[in-house]
């Protein structure tokens, strides 16, 4: 009697035991819908390599004639490590600066062989090697296309004229710290030139969120002789209510800012601070969490300012306005039309 869990083989091992149990070859061949020829064959291939050697085997054998050279495939799997949230088009494009030519789909062909297709599995894989070979992850700089996804479509567009036209605000929850608490993230996005800005807080208040402006956005753009005129926020209580008794919005009434609100349970108005949240998630949080411990907010503040000062001035941005750029680029550029457009308001 012959046993088998595989549902390929379940009728061929059927067969076989049918005809053991009727002790009739040809009966148990009309019953099942084989030829005698196919039984014997069947018997034949059991008594010589068991039960599993009835899977069917595929005669085709891969070319490996076209298979990528062992030294390409091993830096793909190096920068697979060392860089878990780029894309295979992004791969491809670093590659290429230093000499290593595979195509994107090249790239992705070597990720399913070693499993590291998708980023959670990019993530495990730096896991892994961080904890058998204290594993380091260095940053680079990054110049290439990265191919956007269904979840990264936002409804509409949002109309911005040049730097400082409006500001996109959020709130970011990072997660929780030892010995620290909570942790929330202030970001501020330039929606024309994607120029960012973020301070970190144990608290989500109005307080937080006009700090950050007073801080780290207004004395930036002063730097740079340009303003904000108007911010776009969502709804919480951090950023909405009443001008004479809310923080927040009494700082941008003082500053003359004007104030945009996103549609109630529409966080997609928001997108480029939401898209935002996602890059640096994927390129700063989960690396950085894996590589450190922290133990206090100024810590993370500090390598969280490290990876913003490259966002900005080294990684460029396939935005509409960026076009390849840097951020930085692109809001120094956009200071012209800033001057013409903005020179009658005697905000300059």
């Amino acid at each position: 009697m012959y046993h088998s869990n595989e549902k390929i083989i379940k009728n061929k091992v059927g067969l076989l035991n049918l005809a053991e149990e009727l002790g009739n070859i040809s009966k148990a061949c009309k019953v099942m819908g084989f030829s005698r020829d196919t039984f014997y064959r069947y018997k034949a291939a059991v008594e010589e390599g068991g039960v599993e050697s009835l899977l069917d085997k595929s005669r085709r054998q891969p070319n490996l004639k076209n298979r990528t050279d062992e030294a390409t495939e091993q830096a793909v799997l190096t920068h697979a490590i060392e860089f878990p949230a780029h894309g295979q088009l992004r791969v491809s494009n670093e590659l290429r600066k230093v000499g290593i030519f595979v195509s994107p789909s090249g790239v992705r062909s070597i990720w399913l062989r070693h499993n590291l297709a998708c980023f959670k599995a990019r993530l495990k894989a730096l896991e892994k090697q961080s904890a058998q070979e204290n594993f380091i992850l260095t940053e680079a700089q990054v110049a290439a296309l990265e191919r956007k996804k269904d979840d990264d479509l936002a409804c509409g567009e949002i109309e911005t004229a040049h730097p400082g036209y409006l500001g996109s605000q959020d709130t970011f929850y990072v997660g929780t710290l030892k010995g620290v608490g909570r942790i929330y993230q202030q970001t501020f996005v330039d929606t024309y030139s994607k120029v960012a800005h973020c301070k970190l807080y144990t608290t989500k208040t109005p307080i937080t969120s006009a700090d950050l402006l007073n801080d780290r956005v207004l004395p930036f753009f002063e730097e740079h002789e340009m303003g904000i005129l108007r911010m776009l926020t969502d709804r919480g209580t951090e950023y909405c209510g009443r001008v004479e008794q809310h923080d927040y919005e009494l700082y941008l009434a003082l500053n003359e800012i004007e104030h945009t609100k996103t549609k109630a349970r529409h966080p997609q108005t928001n997108g480029i601070c939401e898209r935002f949240h996602k890059t640096i998630l994927n390129e700063f949080y989960q690396i950085t969490f894996r590589k450190k411990i922290y133990t206090t907010l100024d810590e993370l503040q500090k390598d969280l300012d490290d990876w913003l000062d490259y966002y900005n001035h080294q990684r460029t941005h396939q935005g509409k306005m960026c076009c390849g750029r840097t951020p930085m680029q692109t809001l120094l550029e956009g200071k012209k039309i800033w001057k013409e457009k903005v020179k009658n308001l005697n905000l300059t």
